[in-house]
């Protein structure tokens, strides 16, 4: 605060002896007025700089100049074309468009651009890029990737993004009580798995003010930082494809894991409800796969023998038809 005082009172004091030596008394007051606009200016660029991160900045200098080189370049070269066309008095003019076309240009792609350039890589080979899984607010709740992890299958670093954990406590303050239920397992587990050392996972604050929804903000993290999105979301993994995020689903590896079963195989399982057909009959397995069984409805209730005709794999999980022994 002292510092833009000071500022302020440095600007009114120049620009009143400025206007005064020009102008005399009478008008001395409009360089009082014109100095604390001129604070006023700097003081709100200050606040918007302070926003703006320090590579972008340095970006923006370094472009500025170059741009303002090329202006100098191009006028050197239109001073020769003035002197033969006789044409001295538009050159001034088209100094001044060069300069601040080709300045503005430098700032803005230097600003833009600063990202693509890796400095720390210069005469140093090629790293390969960090193995990075970002978790997202589904596949923490449902509370098997600290399962996974801890058996070692989860390798690299681990993202939790701090919007994802306000998305976390905000369910776990619900008064929804199955939502605060599912709220405080998801921060139960993110405490378990930061208890065991054997698993590396980081809480980072990055964040995308402008994007609004998490589901966004997670894609738009695993394309800033090159990450893999874990996430047993579907609507979220077809986004994500889309967008070339590389994608890691919870729900693929359970399907993956299941225990393969083959046509012609013969299993014993107990008839649960009705099927969609007349006569059908529905049983699972122990890992929730749904079998569909022909003619078994009078059986329900009941433990049967069947043996497999054919089995489906969806996107929602596997389904298997049999028919009763």
């Amino acid at each position: 605060m002292f510092a833009r005082f000071i500022l302020a009172l440095a600007c009114s004091v120049s620009t009143y002896f400025i206007v005064y030596s020009y102008y005399g008394a009478p008008k001395s007051w409009l360089g009082l007025a014109l100095g604390l606009v001129l604070a006023l200016l700097v003081i709100k660029i200050e606040q918007a700089l302070r926003k703006v991160p320090l590579g972008n900045i340095f970006g923006g200098v370094v472009g500025m100049m170059i741009g303002l080189l090329i202006a100098f370049m191009l006028a050197y070269g239109l001073s020769f074309v003035s002197n033969i066309m006789e044409r001295q008095q538009v050159v001034p003019w088209v100094y001044a468009l060069l300069t601040g076309v080709m300045g503005y240009m430098g700032l803005a792609l230097g600003a833009k651009k600063i990202d693509e350039l890796n400095l720390s890589g210069w005469g140093q080979q090629t790293a390969a890029p960090p193995d990075v899984r970002i978790l997202d607010t589904n596949v923490i709740i449902d509370g098997r990737i600290a399962d996974v992890a801890e058996a070692g299958f989860m390798q690299g670093t681990l993202i939790v993004p701090r919007f994802v954990l306000e998305e976390l406590q905000y369910i776990a303050d619900s008064s929804d009580s199955i939502k605060r239920t599912r709220g405080r397992r998801g921060l139960d587990v993110l405490n378990r798995m930061q208890k065991n050392t054997a698993i590396n996972i980081e809480i980072t604050d990055l964040d995308f003010p402008k994007i609004k929804t998490v589901d966004a903000k997670l894609i738009a993290l695993a394309r800033k930082i090159s990450g893999k999105l874990v996430t047993n979301d579907f609507n979220l993994n077809k986004v994500a494809e889309l967008q070339g995020v590389a994608i890691l689903n919870f729900n693929q590896l359970a399907n993956a894991m299941k225990p393969l079963v083959l046509p012609g195989e013969m299993i014993t399982v107990k008839v649960i409800k009705e099927g969609k057909e007349p006569g059908q009959g529905i049983a699972y397995l122990d890992d929730g796969t749904m079998i569909i069984i022909e003619d078994a409805l009078k059986h329900q209730g009941s433990m049967v023998d069947v043996t497999v005709t054919s089995v489906l794999q969806t996107t929602a999980g596997r389904m298997i038809f049999s028919e009763l022994k």
